[in-house]
């Protein structure tokens, strides 16, 4: 094992140009992180390998390892690329519910440019410099109102928690749309329909038969979807504040 696989790559500094003979290096990290999104956004993470990425940039595989020591960093540099995609504020503005509004759809925004992004992003934190300032500017926004860290950290958590996971499953309709080329309506009328109808005819199950003759937000657009759940975990967060916040 080499020492630099001890340490994040975070903490490793960039190969610069040879000192001594040799052909000095031609790519950096964010080059190859470039070609590596390309890859996963049009072919998946699957198809993400150092060969593959070296395929990408003209090179041979071995080369690139003199910028990114393994795939687990070219992973870890590849969610922070596209977390720097999440265009934010400066700063809190001073109303938090606003703030912490922007960062989830702004973080949907990405996870749905970005499928891949989505279902890496609960693997482990990444630390990069994009993931710590979404982090720092949604924790911000919590601060001042005399909740402590942990606090802070957790309502943070929750609504990073059901934002990734709304935008998973609306991923999982987009990917299941294209492969059956049915939208959600049409899976729910045509493949489920009839199912459905007798499950409510049999009387067993009074709460989903409602669901199924009295919801409205399943049948939103997806940003109505999101937004309808996002109000609703604002308002768990709310509940966390004194008053005058």
């Amino acid at each position: 094992m080499s020492s630099q696989d001890d340490t994040t790559i975070w903490m490793r500094p960039e190969a610069t140009e040879r000192s001594g003979p040799g052909r000095r290096p031609g790519f950096s990290r964010a080059q190859i992180t470039r070609a590596a999104i390309r890859v996963a956004d049009a072919e998946g993470m699957k198809a993400v390998t150092m060969r593959r990425i070296a395929t990408e940039l003209g090179t041979g595989a071995m080369s690139l390892y003199r910028y990114v020591g393994s795939r687990d960093d070219m992973v870890d540099l590849m969610i922070d690329a596209v977390l720097g995609e999440i265009d934010l504020p400066a700063g809190p503005s001073g109303d938090w519910r606003q703030d912490l509004s922007l960062a989830a759809e702004r973080t949907r925004e990405v996870g749905l440019r970005h499928p891949w992004q989505i279902a890496l992003a609960n693997r482990r934190p990444t630390l990069g410099p994009n993931s710590l300032r979404v982090q720092e500017f949604a924790m911000s926004a919590l601060d001042g109102f005399g909740l402590d860290i942990d606090e802070i950290a957790s309502l943070v958590g929750m609504l990073g928690d059901y934002t990734h996971s709304a935008v998973h499953r609306e991923i999982g309709w987009q990917e299941q749309a294209r492969r059956t080329g049915m939208d959600m309506a049409e899976w729910m009328s045509r493949y489920v329909g009839p199912y459905v109808a007798q499950v409510v005819a049999s009387g067993q199950y009074p709460m989903f038969s409602r669901t199924i003759r009295q919801a409205r937000v399943p049948h939103l657009p997806p940003e109505e979807r999101f937004r309808y759940g996002l109000a609703h975990v604002l308002d768990g967060i709310a509940a966390c504040l004194p008053p005058t916040a």
